[in-house]
This record gives structure tokens, sequence and C-alpha cells, in this order.
């Protein structure tokens, strides 16, 4: 095989990363990350009413920037061998565009109007919305929830879409269609201009947007008339057909390939939701779950399509989509709304008062800007080795993990995080043994509700920051959950998942399979789990139950 290399793009919460790597070992050659500055300034967005919006010239110039990097870094002679480029994105993070496929926000009529940006994944403005989809659906002959587990959640496509419609009518109004952030970008890199000719990804449309064979694409207009009129004949501008990540999108542009310092030739994939090709990155098997642990987690399996014959679908996870992760397997997605995020939370809550040291005068701005970082980068780590020194006691501190709702089993996204137990003695390190203890008990309950559907769990790989920088977090969730927990090596393994695809989209592997053998890095760690501690977490995630019962029955 000759030389060849590839681009992986993974578009994060809170930024943008891009490798380019050797198409034949999967070594990085470069790799590069933009933070979005809109989004670090808290731009667009409500933290106290969930609203969380992303304007599109943050992803533009993160793209732009991050591949430029590494096309400098890597060279003329390597620039001149990239072969394809395929992107992953959070999700559900749809916008409204216009009929040439433009976000609404790079108009200047709606340039500083939140509605008119990509909704996040985490923006929860539209629990009436999913409330309301999921109890119309019940009217239905057909099922149209059976393959996202029965429950719509506020996190996706339509609900969004609803709540935006309801919500400001200006919108609306030049609104031609909704696109997901992984289905744009690869139509924005191949000069699209029709929003008829985008190619819809099968990962974000089966999974967050009701997409199915079963239904020979989207639930009938019917179905969005009769929930709210507003939606009456959307349904008609979106495409039966979708397409696996496997799949071209087309060729990068001359605009880009200029803008870029690449050719014609690149092939652009399909784009995908990170945590699909992350799992890729992470070389994920059958039956094993691959858990993509960042700001929230993404828990990705994969299953033969004959081991859920007869329509067999698996209630409150968050979709089951043939080709989803793995061309020609059924993907099948879980998570938790917040796992990274909990531990920020915890972080930021003790942090407050070093904002003070700005208010002391002792210190210049510049000065005093830096010793606040430093002592918030070490929080986190300084909690996670106090917490691990702690003797495990039945009376320590409860926590509830469900501070940005509950994803899965069960969508719910009104729910909220607790603590209990807390006492005068009551301390950081055992507040963040609580959050963390709780964290693995939800993870604990996906892995649950697999099981008791007949899909069983027989290993656990571990991907992302968290899984790597955190040994003690990674302890508790193998005594948790009573298994050994893998690590991958890689530390981006969604962007090398993406140039996984690329290389596959670009033909120098048959299958992503083969494409998945040759480029995987391997695991370095391994977690196991310790029999007296897996009887402590076993009791414990008992009270952990009651206790989420007890606040979900009550409403609290």
């Amino acid at each position: 095989m000759k030389e060849a290399y590839v681009i992986g793009v993974d578009f994060g919460t809170d930024s943008v990363r891009s490798v380019i790597v050797n198409a034949l070992n999967g070594e990085e050659i470069a790799a590069a990350v933009f933070q979005y500055p809109r989004w670090k300034q808290g731009l667009y967005c409500v933290p106290s009413k969930n609203q969380f919006r992303q304007h599109p010239l943050d992803y533009i110039e993160g793209l732009e920037a991050t591949i430029k990097d590494c096309v400098h870094k890597a060279g003329p002679a390597v620039a001149a061998l990239i072969k394809g480029i395929s992107i992953d994105t959070t999700g559900s993070t749809p916008a409204a565009v216009d009929q040439k496929g433009q976000p609404l926000a790079l108009s200047p009529e709606f340039a500083d109007n939140p509605n008119a940006m990509f909704v996040l994944w985490k923006d929860h403005t539209a629990t009436a919305e999913a409330a309301a989809i999921n109890k119309h659906a019940a009217r239905f002959e057909t099922n149209f929830l059976q393959y996202v587990g029965g429950i719509y959640s506020s996190e996706w496509y339509w609900a969004k879409l609803l709540h935006i419609f309801k919500t400001d009518a200006a919108v609306r109004a030049h609104t031609v269609s909704w696109v997901e952030h992984a289905d744009w970008l690869p139509f924005l890199l191949t000069g699209g201009s029709d929003i008829q000719q985008l190619k819809r990804g099968v990962c974000t449309a089966g999974h967050k947007a009701l997409w199915s064979e079963a239904f020979s694409g989207f639930p009938p207009n019917d179905f969005f008339a009769t929930l709210d009129p507003v939606l009456d004949g959307f349904v008609a501008h979106l495409p039966a057909t979708t397409y696996a990540a496997d799949q071209a999108a087309g060729t990068l542009c001359a605009e880009w390939a200029a803008r870029l310092g690449l050719t014609t030739a690149v092939v652009i994939g399909i784009g995908a939701m990170d945590a699909h090709m992350g799992a890729v990155g992470g070389q994920i098997e059958p039956y094993h779950l691959s858990k993509v642990m960042g700001t929230s987690t993404c828990d990705m399996l994969v299953v033969p399509p004959d081991d859920l014959s007869g329509n067999k679908t698996v209630k409150g996870i968050c979709g089951q989509v043939t080709g989803s992760v793995i061309p020609g397997m059924i993907g099948l997605e879980a998570g938790q709304s917040a796992f990274g995020d909990a531990y920020a939370w915890l972080k930021n809550v003790l942090a407050w008062p070093l904002r003070l040291l700005k208010e002391t005068g002792g210190l210049s701005e510049a000065a005093s800007a830096a010793l606040i970082d430093e002592l918030e980068s070490r929080i986190l780590p300084a909690l996670a080795a106090a917490a691990a020194a702690l003797p495990l006691e039945p009376t320590d501190p409860f926590a509830i993990d469900w501070l940005n709702g509950r994803r899965t089993p069960d969508a719910n996204q009104l729910l909220h995080g607790a603590l209990t137990g807390l006492g005068l003695g009551s301390d950081a390190p055992g507040i963040f043994k609580a959050l963390v203890e709780a964290t693995c008990f939800g993870a604990k309950a996906i892995v649950d509700r697999f099981e008791e559907e007949g899909v069983p769990i027989r290993g656990l790989i571990g991907v992302g920051g968290v899984a790597r920088k955190s040994a003690y977090i990674m302890q508790v969730m193998a005594d948790v959950m009573n298994m050994p927990i893998r690590i991958h090596r890689s530390e981006q393994t969604c962007a090398i998942g993406a140039a996984m695809f690329a290389a596959t989209v670009a033909g120098i592997y048959p299958t992503v399979a083969a494409a998945m053998k040759a480029m995987g890095q391997g695991f370095d760690k391994e977690y196991f789990p310790d029999p007296e501690r897996h009887a402590y977490y076993k009791e414990r995630m008992e009270t952990y139950k009651k206790i989420g019962a007890f606040l979900e029955h009550n409403n609290l």
C-alpha cells in the first residue's frame, strides 16, 4: 500500500481538535486544538435557563484554524498525500438553515439571535416540547419512538426544532430546513449551496430524529402536523435516504481547498456523532460497552443484526440504529447527561472565592489571573487523591448525578442532582467521593438496563479525557461495575475514529473494521475490580436507587 494520510476532526463541547494520521498504521503526525472564542465568553448562553447555543463562526474558524495548523506542522509532502477528511460532532446539535444550507446566524439579520444558532446537545430549553412528543406518540398505532428507547429527549432534534419554532416566529419564517452539526460540516467543505443536496447521516437521523428503515424514513407528516401546526409540512423537506459514515459526502471544494492548503481530490466523508466515531477509534468490539467519558458520557454498543432480530428493542436508551457505529452492525447508544460536568460543577463551587484575589490589590491583574488558573487546575486532582485515601464508611454522604437531568436509562431532563447524608464533618473530598460514586452508579444503571433487556455486557472500554486522566474515577468504575475496564491508549479517540472513517471513505481500506484493525493504537491501562470495595458499592447502589426514586416520584 502506498503512503497516504487522512484527517480526522472532532468537534467537542468546548473546542475542536484535528489530527493528521498516517493511514497505514494510525500514527498521529500532527494535531491542533481550537477553543471556541464566543462560547468561551459565555455568549448566547443562559445557564440558569439551560440555554446553550453556539455560533457557527466558532465552528468555521475552528475548522480552518486546526486543519491549517496541522497541515503546516506536517509539511507540504504530507499535505500532498492527504486523501480524506471525516468529521464527528457532539449531538444532537442542530440549527436552522436557509435554502442554500447556510445557518441563519450567518446572515446579518440573525447574527446575534441565539435561536438562529446551533442548539448544543446540553441545551434543555425544550423539555416541555419533549414531553409533548412523548404524550403525542402514544396516540399512534405505530410506535415511532420504539427505536429511541421509547422516550424522546429534550436534547434531540425534533424537540429543539419545535421549541425554536414556537418561541421565535422570525426564525421559523426564514427556516427552510433544520440540520445537525455533523451533517452541515461535510456540506460546507464540499461547497454545498442547495439544502436539498445535503446528505444526512444515519447516525444523527436514526438516534436523534426518528428516522428508521422500518418507517421508510421519518415519521409521516400527520405525526408532526397533529403534534403542532408549526411543523405541518416540515418533514417534506427532509430526505428519506440517509448514509452511513463510510460513504462520501463529496470532495473538497475549490474554496476550502485553497483555505486549507489541500487539493480538491480530498474525499469528504459523511459526518457522525463524536461518541460513535470515538467508539471506532477506541476499537469497539461486539457486546463491549465503549464509554466515551468527557463532560457527559456516551455509551456505545455494537451488536450483530441477527442478535436483535424480530424487531427487538431496548427500552429507555438513546436508540438503536443499523450502521450508526460500524456499518452493517446495530449501534446502541446510552449515556449520562453529566459526568465530567458534575466534577466541574464542584470545582467551580469550591473555586468561587478565588475571584477575591482580583480585589485584594496585592497582585497585578495578570498575576491574579495566572494564580487563579493554576489553583483551579489543581482542585480536581487534589480532590481525587484525597478521596482515594478516604476509608469506605456506611455513613459516607450520597449524591445523585442528575445535575443536568438524566439521559439514560429513561430520559428525563427535568430531574435534578442531590447531596444527602451531609454533616458538620462533611468536607470537600468526601463530597467529591460521593459525586464520583454517583456518576459510577449512573453508569451501572445503564449496564443493568441492557442486561435486563437481554443484551449482555461482556466488557468495558474507557475512552476520552476522564478515562485517561483519573485513575481514581476509573478504579471506582471497575469496583462498582464489578468488571475490568480497559483504557484506550489514544488521547484523541474521537478524532482518530474520524480518521479511520476518512481512510475508509478514501478507499484506503475496504471496510471500517479493516481500518480499525490497521490504525488502532490499542490499550495501555486496565482497572480490575476489588471484591471488598464492590461489596461496599453494591449496598450503596441500592441506596442510590432509592434516593433517586424518591426524587423522581416527588419531582424534586
